[in-house]
């Protein structure tokens, strides 16, 4: 294999070997701590225009498994790994690892620590980086210019799009595309629910023309405030009081329409690990996030409530807004790879849809 480097934007330099496509690649270095789901996380969108670094060793061990991605293609700049499987073994298994990169034109890197590069992301922040095979330039200029821009325009679809459950119709949903994971609309088809997907940048006219008895706000990548013209058109939607659920960037948007604010956090939240506990119960749950921004807990306004926070580090990771049917949380209650510990939001979805129908 060919030799290849990645250079931090503060000048440390890893030497390993290149997988995956031929070429460069810049992007945000970011790592998740999952030991499974990597085929969910190469084809989550929330990871649009960063380089992705598995802390799990061993990457690959179950091949390429079609039916598991979250969305039609890969959305990474890059992919980092300790060490990668040549010869997977599964019984849905159909391709290995190298040459799904191959052909989706994703530059990945092996072999060198990642313990000692997760270490410097967590200490110094997030930071940018740059994949460069042997014999190509080291430069930082570009590397420190790079910025992620019109993630949510890149990642969302074109076109508005139905799924219906197989039996009975009991409730009809419009699903926002932030740049969403599949699973959040397979999660509400099983519960009887026809879901519409709509773009981002949908109108609050065209989706009350729609007529939905719920609406969904996907997760999605990038800066939640850099999307003006989505919280906008989320603001004109909220006095029709139509039962609504964010998750990610939904809940990022959905508080933002309500007037509160964000920031990003140091090195973000990613991972299948993260603690969060109910503020209500004081139960805690063990979540699967991605995330690089959070709600300002003390930004919220009278009528929400913060719902979960993180255990770890006391962020808010969902919000309950008190005199309005609507509900949001920073984690994925839908995550495939797993853990499945906070399906039941779904539930909670649904039943407040069914309540709001029933007073009609």
């Amino acid at each position: 294999m060919q030799k290849s480097y990645l250079i931090l934007e503060n000048g440390t330099i890893f030497e390993g070997k290149s997988f995956g496509a031929d070429g460069e690649a810049i992007g945000e270095i970011v790592f998740t701590t999952a030991m499974t789901g990597y085929l969910e996380t190469l084809t989550d969108p929330s990871y649009y225009g960063q380089i992705v670094v598995q802390t799990f060793p061993l990457i690959g061990n179950y091949g390429v498994i079609p039916e598991d991605f979250e969305s039609e293609c890969p959305h990474v700049r890059g992919y980092i790994v300790r060490d990668w499987c040549q010869e997977p073994s599964n019984f849905r298994c159909e391709g290995d690892l190298d040459t799904f990169l191959k052909q989706n034109n994703i530059v990945g890197l092996y072999g060198i620590d990642t313990r000692q590069l997760t270490k410097i992301v967590r200490e110094s922040g997030v930071m940018n980086g740059k994949i460069v095979p042997e014999g190509s330039s080291f430069g930082l200029t570009d590397l420190r210019q790079y910025e992620i821009r019109d993630a949510v325009k890149n990642t969302t679809c074109d076109k508005e799009q139905t799924f219906k459950p197989e039996g009975e119709i009991k409730r009809r949903v419009a699903l926002f595309d932030f740049g969403a994971k599949h699973n959040i609309g397979r999660e509400l088809v099983k519960r009887g629910c026809e879901v519409t997907v709509v773009p981002a940048y949908t109108s609050a006219e065209r989706v009350q023309e729609l007529a939905p008895d719920g609406i969904m706000l996907s997760n999605g990548p990038g800066d939640p405030a850099e999307n003006k013209e989505i919280i906008a058109e989320l603001k004109k939607l909220i006095p029709n009081r139509i039962p609504t659920f964010g998750i990610c960037l939904g809940h990022q948007l959905l508080a933002l329409a309500h007037g509160a604010a964000t920031s990003k956090l140091k090195y973000g939240h990613r991972g299948a690990n993260q603690p969060c506990e109910n503020t209500e119960t004081g139960r805690v749950y063990i979540t699967s996030q991605n995330h690089g921004y959070a709600v300002d807990t003390d930004s919220l306004p009278e009528n929400a409530k913060a719902l979960y926070i993180n255990a770890n580090d006391g962020t808010c990771e969902g919000v309950r807004y008190t005199n309005e049917p609507a509900f949001s949380v920073q984690f994925h209650p839908e995550a495939c790879g797993g853990p499945l510990d906070t399906g039941f939001l779904f539930d909670e979805f649904v039943s407040m849809i069914d309540k709001a129908k029933e007073r009609e």
